[in-house]
């Protein structure tokens, strides 16, 4: 199938072409008939199958085929909400990418940078807006923007809003919103909390469920390897130097363990660098940009933080610490193996990960296949996986 045959405009399949896009994925297939039909929609997706494109290609060509309606000042028409400042950044760059030929307007806002600028864009009134709940909330108190013509809600990682606790937050945005609009919200697994959500957004919507909480993204060879905690930057400086890795993404749980491990890795002659809540906005962004161009090869971050890193080539992922909730690992590894491209997910797991990574492999549903470096012997042996593992609380 191509996406001529999903009933897009001109302008945008020549935006997407020359991005690259052949043939939707299947997602795309299944979500864009549904949100140009004009109905609400809930949908699972795993990060990596292209769901951006699944909610904006239709809502572009649905405001773009609106040409009565006329654009007020401090209106919106579409509102995506998203966890963090990196997705919200990266959801609209790729809005103006493809709306490259419409007559269309997005922006993004979020916290963290000062507002002034942010408010005077909205004074015009935008077509799309893309926006962290905080600061959406924050504008609309200052009476910055008004959602009485709002068309379209998309709540983008429903299910990363509600564990960052912005239930409350939600609940004031949806409250202000106009009761007939168009309602979406993706998510990478739909937990009884996100199914509680959505039915406070719309009564009625089609359901799309391409992964369930047990699978995870096909191309990701995935594997892990014991290792004694202090023994962790070693082992990673390890595989880095001697299996000429080319670029990882590395996960840890605290901000205070990037910083460290950034400096144990320069220590021994590799050049990483950090993002996390505690680094300023501006440097967030160029640090991430550098990651992307490939500029810099190894990058230390939280989870929350690497949530907007967007690259199709990504080779590999490293659970330095394992996450907590397990259902954080389906997010982490989904940052590769994206857009059809095969990729390694790599997990170190010491004694006192035992029950998370049952946990985990419970959610996967198979046994994570472990691996030895002779080099590294340990001296905590983690036992043999209980698939079945169930913690008490």
């Amino acid at each position: 199938m191509s996406f001529a045959k999903l009933g897009l405009s001109a302008p945008i399949l020549k935006a997407v072409t020359e991005l690259g896009y052949s043939q939707p994925t299947e997602i795309q297939k299944q979500a864009i008939p549904i949100i140009l039909s004009g109905r609400d929609l809930m949908a699972a997706a795993q990060t990596g199958t292209g769901k951006t494109a699944a909610f904006v290609l239709p809502i572009l060509q649905k405001l773009s085929a609106d040409t009565e309606s006329a654009l007020r000042g401090r209106s919106i028409r579409a509102l995506i909400l998203t966890p963090t400042r990196e997705l919200a950044v990266q959801v609209e760059l790729n809005i103006a990418q493809y709306a490259k030929y419409l007559n269309l307007s997005s922006l993004v806002v979020y916290g963290g940078v000062d507002s002034q600028a942010q408010k005077e864009q909205l004074e015009q009134g935008v077509d799309v807006l893309v926006a962290t709940p905080g600061r959406l909330l924050d504008m609309a108190y200052q009476r910055a923007l008004f959602f009485d013509d709002l068309e379209i809600l998309v709540l983008d990682e429903a299910d990363r809003m509600l564990d960052m606790g912005f239930i409350n937050d939600l609940n004031k945005i949806i409250d202000r919103l106009p009761r007939h609009r168009q309602s979406l919200l993706f998510s990478a697994t739909l937990t009884d909390d996100v199914r509680y959500l959505a039915d406070t957004v719309y009564d009625d919507a089609a359901e799309i469920t391409l992964s369930s909480n047990k699978k995870t993204a096909p191309k990701i060879n995935q594997w892990l390897i014991t290792v004694d905690k202090d023994q962790k930057s070693a082992l990673l400086s390890y595989f880095i130097i001697e299996q000429q890795w080319d670029q990882a993404l590395i996960f840890v749980e605290k901000k205070h363990s990037a910083a460290k491990l950034v400096e144990q890795l320069g220590k021994r002659s590799i050049i990483a660098d950090s993002i996390h809540s505690g680094r300023s906005q501006a440097m967030r962004e160029q640090i991430l940009g550098e990651f992307k161009s490939g500029k810099l090869r190894f990058l230390i971050a939280t989870g929350i933080a690497a949530r907007g890193i967007d690259i199709d080539d990504l080779s590999r992922v490293v659970n330095y610490d394992l996450p907590y909730p397990a259902e954080d690992y389906i997010h982490r590894i989904g940052r590769t193996g994206r857009a059809g491209a095969s990729g390694e997910a790599i997990s170190f797991v010491s004694k006192d990960d035992f029950k998370n990574l049952c946990v985990i492999e419970s959610l996967l549903g198979k046994v994570i296949h472990r691996k030895e470096v002779a080099s590294f012997p340990v001296k905590k042996i983690v036992p043999i996986s209980i698939l079945n593992y169930r913690p008490k609380h």
